[in-house]
């Protein structure tokens, strides 16, 4: 039978409710509109008590981006195994599944929110940034990456943060085709530094290599090549 008796929450617990609870709003609504109060109404908790455990909506508004930053970072991490392609695509469906459930939070975090330029902020987004570029790097088995790879990898990871924005706004394009496109931006980026450098060839040779008939960068090719003019004859 339940007494009505409400458990008394340590700081710490109590620390990591607010967090929970101010992500759940700031990934539903712009940070900006989400106020102290209904922070406070939501947990179950005074608001004098929100300013026990948090100065201010900022402070709380950066400890929730933290925890959503780790999470979108763990969601680029993937076992070694396995053609590339399949990898990156099961990535960009985990990347998708945090910008589907945070849409407002992600949203106001790249374009402006009530931290947005502060350095505690920048330094979490570019921490994402840099897991991303080296968790990419080990699908690619590269330790030390040629200037034209890092390249490549750092501007498909802005691709895909700018795409998931588009997507967001209105949503117009089907999620799973835009997952498949961007590992197909992906393979594509590589193989046009690749005309241009031997080390990228050699990279890309060994992606192609691994890749099955039915696999995501397979299919690019096949797409490719559907879009090539029929050759002409020689003339006799």
């Amino acid at each position: 039978m339940t007494t009505g008796v409400r458990r008394r929450m340590g700081v710490e617990e109590r620390r990591q409710q607010l967090i929970g609870v101010a992500l759940d709003l700031f990934s539903a609504r712009s940070p900006d509109e989400v106020s102290i109060d209904e922070i406070a109404a939501a947990a179950g908790i005074s608001r004098p008590l929100v300013y026990h455990y948090f100065p201010g909506k900022q402070s709380l508004y950066e400890a929730a981006l933290r925890r959503a930053a780790d999470d979108l970072a763990h969601r680029f991490q993937e076992p070694p195994e396995g053609p590339l392609g399949a990898r990156l695509l099961r990535v960009m469906r985990r990347y998708f599944d945090f910008v589907d459930e945070h849409g407002p939070g992600f949203s106001a975090l790249m374009r402006g929110g009530p931290a947005a330029g502060s350095t505690t902020t920048n330094a979490m987004i570019d921490e994402v940034r840099q897991a991303a570029y080296e968790q990419i790097l080990a699908h690619l088995r590269v330790g030390e990456p040629p200037v034209r790879l890092a390249l490549v990898i750092r501007s498909w990871v802005s691709l895909a943060e700018s795409t998931a924005l588009q997507w967001l706004d209105g949503r117009r394009i089907p999620r799973a085709e835009l997952e498949l496109q961007l590992v197909h931006d992906f393979a594509a980026l590589c193989a046009v530094s690749a005309a241009y450098d031997d080390e990228m060839a050699a990279i890309v040779a060994r992606m192609l290599a691994d890749e099955p008939v039915q696999g995501p960068i397979t299919e690019l090719l096949g797409r490719l090549t559907r879009l090539a003019p029929p050759a002409v004859p020689p003339p006799r």
